[in-house]
């Protein structure tokens, strides 16, 4: 009975992990959050860097953001050697966590489970924040080539268009490395699974709302959604009536 527990609070975990990320991946495409706002604001970036011909600061944001990466990608590395580390004393690992006051001793098969699941949830963390990095690496690049103001060859489609190119790789490494900051806080509550499998699903469930709060609900994005402006389109009754005065005037002169 126990085993099915444990595999039990294992597919919930899984459950919300995956069911999470995708639920905020298409509610994304219509609902105000942290990932689509910052989209808006890394594009508007590009578009200032391309109007000023000293680019230093900008080259210096993106080192600062790419040293965010590997400060993760190399605690990931220390993080898995202890992992295998302990994998190679499980034993005495045991029978040091037999002698605390909280949680339940499992059999060393489900023990050796719930670290391999451990060590893979930091491989996939690794994996994200080296491909973040190298994306801001390419953003390093695309902010070299970009065109002077004094360059009357580019034309403003074309600048646009450039903006657009170096905003959505700036975009693309900004999610990857939050994919990866998201692995963290999911390896905490596999943390919670050596206690019990029943606290393992509980704090995987809290992990969710905890994520869903500040994705879509936190005083950070309301800060950022103020310092915007978002055109709304006229109503159509309101479009005619404009139209309507702007005929007006016309007939008159």
């Amino acid at each position: 009975m126990s085993n099915y527990l444990e595999l039990i609070a294992l597919v919930w975990f899984l459950i919300c992990w995956l069911g999470y990320s995708e639920y905020s991946r298409r509610k994304a495409n219509d609902r105000p959050c942290l990932s689509n706002t910052l989209d808006l604001y890394r594009e508007d970036w590009m578009r200032v860097m391309l109007r000023r011909d000293n680019r230093i600061s900008d080259a210096s944001v993106v080192g600062n953001l790419e040293r965010n990466g590997a400060f993760f990608a190399s605690s990931c590395l220390l993080i898995l050697a202890g992992i295998i580390t302990a994998l190679g004393y499980t034993q005495e690992v045991m029978e040091v966590f037999s002698t605390m006051p909280f949680g339940t001793l499992p059999s060393r098969e489900i023990w050796e489970m719930r670290m391999v699941v451990l060590m893979v949830i930091f491989i996939y963390a690794f994996f994200k924040f080296t491909w973040s990095m190298r994306m801001y690496n390419f953003v390093s690049v695309l902010i070299g080539s970009a065109p002077l103001t004094t360059d009357t060859k580019a034309s403003p489609a074309a600048r646009e268009a450039f903006a657009k190119s170096a905003g959505r790789v700036c975009n693309l490494a900004g999610d990857a490395f939050n994919l990866g900051l998201r692995s963290y806080y999911y390896a905490l509550a596999v943390v919670s699974w050596f206690i019990h499998p029943l606290v393992f699903m509980g704090a995987s469930t809290l992990i969710v709302i905890v994520l869903y709060r500040r994705e879509f609900r936190s005083t950070a994005l309301r800060a950022l959604r103020d310092g915007k402006v978002f055109e709304e389109p006229l109503p159509k009754s309101d479009t005619e009536k404009d139209s309507g005065k702007e005929s007006d005037k016309e007939t008159q002169h």
